[in-house]
């Protein structure tokens, strides 16, 4: 995770300050990318502790196609409350909990204009299978005609499949990156993503490439960015997913881990969430 910090240090030694509509202000780059590739490890963060069951139940949720906050907080997940109860967004939602069309409604459940309903995820996957060298693997969240009816816009708005020598890697572009809270969460997500993929589709999964638009650390997460930085990375761990899934929609919550006895990491940093 050497370019995760390098690119931490970037922000803080050359990074602009800017404001921002929380109140609080970044210190920000534009425009960055990283490459993970699974063969070193799954890129779980170690020099601090990454909240891998969120990172499971959030990915599940998605791919459920959900927008009930209330799915995720008896998991006891609870990173959706804020959006949920935001007074800006409450009046627009149809029950307690509702999101509205986020993610994981964009990846399943995609209007067209003459309201045909297409699902993103099945429709990558059968693409995968049937013509692998296609150049058009690509799932978006980022709906112009429907941000107004999300509680919270995409931050990670659109990724893509390539398929090279039977090994399958994933690039997704994000246009904000809170680096220190949101950031490792994200890494995590999509690996597991493109590893889950790969495995429902007959591949190895390869790299995953993440393209990061305003790249930023909130000035209330200096001190914690700074005791992260002083602390030196662990080996990565490894990934385990139940092998007798092939369906997509049959992952579980028990058919995903990081093995305990490889994954090792510095202890958690708690920093506020500015929302």
């Amino acid at each position: 995770m050497k370019q995760y910090l390098d690119l931490m240090q970037e922000i803080m030694d050359h990074g602009v300050d800017r404001p921002t509509r929380t109140g609080v202000d970044t210190r920000a780059v534009f425009s960055r990318m990283m490459r993970f590739n699974m063969a070193d490890g799954f890129p779980a963060m170690t020099t601090k502790r990454l909240y891998f069951h969120g990172v499971k139940a959030e990915l599940l949720w998605f791919l459920k196609g959900s927008s009930d906050n209330r799915e995720l907080q008896e998991l006891g997940v609870h990173i959706w409350d804020t959006n949920a109860d935001s007074s800006n967004w409450r009046p627009k939602a149809r029950f307690e909990g509702d999101l509205g069309r986020v993610y994981g409604v964009q990846w399943r459940s995609w209007q067209t204009p003459d309201g045909t309903i297409i699902d993103q995820i099945k429709r990558v996957i059968e693409q995968i299978k049937k013509d692998p060298y296609g150049r058009r693997h690509i799932v978006t969240a980022w709906n112009p005609g429907e941000l107004e009816q999300m509680a919270l816009p995409p931050c990670h708005m659109l990724f893509q499949f390539f398929v090279a020598e039977g090994t399958l890697s994933l690039k997704m572009d994000q246009r904000s990156c809170d680096m220190f809270l949101g950031v490792p969460f994200n890494i995590a997500s999509y690996s597991l993503l493109l590893h889950m993929i790969a495995q429902v589709t007959g591949l190895k999964a390869g790299e995953f490439v993440h393209i990061l638009g305003d790249t930023h650390i909130y000035h209330n997460h200096f001190d914690q960015t700074r005791e992260q930085l002083s602390r030196e990375p662990y080996v990565l761990p490894t990934l385990w997913l139940n092998p007798k899934i092939q369906d997509i929609d049959d992952f579980t919550m028990d058919d995903i881990r990081l093995e305990k006895s490889t994954y090792k990491s510095h202890p958690a940093i708690p920093a506020p969430m500015n929302d």
